[in-house]
């Protein structure tokens, strides 16, 4: 078996074998401390071409330990065993793991103190349309969402953010998501008199009513916080946390832990067909708010949880 470079998945080469699954995209960082929109752009090709064909190595093992936990031969277990079996056919065969290879979502962490070149996601766009090619992916994005429903033929345009962040360092995260996932979440405007038992009531109404929808089990992100165009934001970030990873605070920990149990109290299991885990994490990210708003948002991960994040710096 040939060895994947950073060279060779540009020349277009499927990713296969252990070097599909390696947990961080091959591109070492740059030693210049200047972020470029070429840098950027083969980063995001790297990424999606290890993403479409690689279950998250985190989500892998949380999917291994429920399976270790699970009632030989139930339900559950048939479940989980072909999860990790379609997780290995992606990695060996180099195949994506699901049908759905999602929208590009592209989050560029950079330090306060670095210059961003303001064209720096000048060349994602040609990034993705290559990669979805090569890669013969899925094209799953139309023009318009409302008045033109035509496929754009190469699933671009990226959704892309810029965020600055304490420090010297640049950090791109990409999250291939699926519309199953996405169109089972939700955003809410609560009275900040709901409080935590409001929040805990957005989460499960939402799994409920949307969770077989969204392929469990499933990591869910959570956002508190911000303001109504804000908090979405949030909960999807919550889902670039590794599973099992500590989470902001004792406070934050402890809530994640109620609802998690909560939500597996549920029932509704992998691929909706009963038992647990519905959800193997809850992930809440937090932030300040108007006195008079609880804002709150719900971001499902499915069970092919697909990002990277990569240091460029």
């Amino acid at each position: 078996m040939n060895e994947e470079t950073p060279e060779t998945m540009a020349a277009g080469e499927m990713p296969s074998g252990e070097n599909a699954s390696r947990e961080k995209c091959p591109r070492k960082p740059s030693d210049t401390g200047r972020l470029n929109a070429e840098t950027v752009g083969e980063a995001v090709y790297d990424a999606i071409r290890q993403c479409a064909v690689t279950l998250r190595p985190d989500f892998q093992r949380a999917v291994e330990a429920a399976r270790e936990e699970a009632v030989p031969e139930s339900r559950e277990a048939g479940v989980l065993d072909r999860i990790l079996e379609n997780a290995r056919i992606g990695v060996t065969d180099g195949v994506p793991i699901c049908q759905d290879t999602g929208s590009v979502w592209v989050c560029l962490e950079v330090g306060e103190k670095l210059s961003v070149p303001g064209n720096i996601f000048s060349r994602v766009n040609d990034a993705v349309a290559r990669a979805y090619t090569d890669g013969r992916l899925r094209m799953s994005l139309v023009r318009d969402a409302l008045f033109d429903r035509a496929n754009t033929g190469d699933n671009t345009p990226a959704f892309c953010e810029l965020k600055l962040v304490p420090g010297t360092s640049a950090t791109l995260h990409v999250l291939l998501k699926g519309g199953g996932s996405d169109n089972a979440s939700r955003v809410v405007m609560l009275p900040p008199g709901a409080g935590a038992n409001g929040v805990r009531k957005v989460v499960l109404d939402c799994v409920r009513e949307k969770a077989a929808n969204a392929c469990p089990p499933l990591v869910i992100g959570l956002g508190v916080g911000t303001t109504f165009d804000k908090v979405a934001g949030l909960a999807k970030h919550a889902l670039l946390r590794e599973v099992d990873s500590p989470a902001a605070s004792a406070e934050a920990a402890a809530f994640e832990e109620e609802l998690l149990a909560e939500v597996n109290a549920l029932g509704i299991g992998p691929a909706a067909l009963g038992g647990t885990p519905t959800a193997l994490a809850v992930h809440l990210e937090t932030a300040p708010c108007h006195i008079a708003a609880l804002p709150v948002a719900v971001n499902m991960g499915c069970c092919a949880m697909r990002s990277a994040s990569v240091k460029l710096i």
